[in-house]
């Protein structure tokens, strides 16, 4: 999304994204977002999650095929493990 943007605050001082640009940067209800003044204007960055980030990583590694079970993997690597 390139196109320059316009938002208006209202009384409550809230700012509402268009429907488009919430599906583009996948905002949710509930997201929440750090906010960084700068001389020019306001920076906003959407707070991730890292367990989610790394629960999704490791859903698609495992339907991928890339996974393997845990002593297959200590096997592997020469890791002693209790039976």
């Amino acid at each position: 999304m390139k196109e320059n943007i316009v938002l208006k605050v209202d009384e409550k001082g809230r700012l509402t994204f268009p429907l488009k640009m919430r599906k583009d940067y996948h905002i949710e209800p509930g997201d929440v977002f750090f906010v960084k003044p700068e001389q020019t204007g306001i920076h906003l960055a959407k707070v991730e999650n890292p367990f989610d980030v790394l629960a999704e990583y490791a859903l698609h590694e495992y339907k991928e095929g890339n996974t393997m079970e845990l002593r297959a993997f200590a096997k592997k690597n020469n890791i002693k493990i209790k039976k």
